[in-house]
């Protein structure tokens, strides 16, 4: 009997599917959490090749699926532990941009870091561009 390696992961992908839900999901769980979250400027990186009119659609996928991941009330390792409490989110988006690196543009990244530096709080989220 063979292993099924996608256990968990079925409520991510379907909410991949829905981009505004993501979209609308992920600046209110990122508010929630962007002060104690180690890897903000590479989650909004990846949002952002993510909504990137440019980026591939299997990139997008691949993105999409770890921020739902992200999103999502329930997961491996509950978010509301101290410490450990990302640390599953933090392996899922890793392995989904150490596939789709190279999408990952420096305006991505600069996007980002301006994001954070200009706060999350911002009534504009909702009306960023998607490239």
């Amino acid at each position: 009997m063979a292993a099924d390696h996608s256990v968990g992961f079925e409520p991510a992908e379907r909410l991949a599917k829905d981009r505004d839900s993501v979209r609308r999901r992920f600046w209110r769980k990122l508010k929630q959490v962007a002060a104690t979250l180690p890897f903000a400027e590479d989650l909004l990186a990846a949002y952002y090749c993510a909504f990137d009119k440019q980026t591939p659609r299997h990139v997008q996928a691949a993105l999409l699926g770890a921020i739902a991941y992200f999103i999502l009330p329930f997961d491996f390792i509950p978010d509301m532990l101290p410490v450990l409490g990302f640390t599953d989110d933090a392996a899922v988006l890793a392995t989904a941009i150490r596939m789709v690196a190279s999408h990952i543009t420096p305006e991505h990244r600069e996007a980002a870091r301006a994001r954070l530096k200009r706060g999350i709080e911002s009534s504009d989220i909702l009306n960023e561009p998607s490239s």
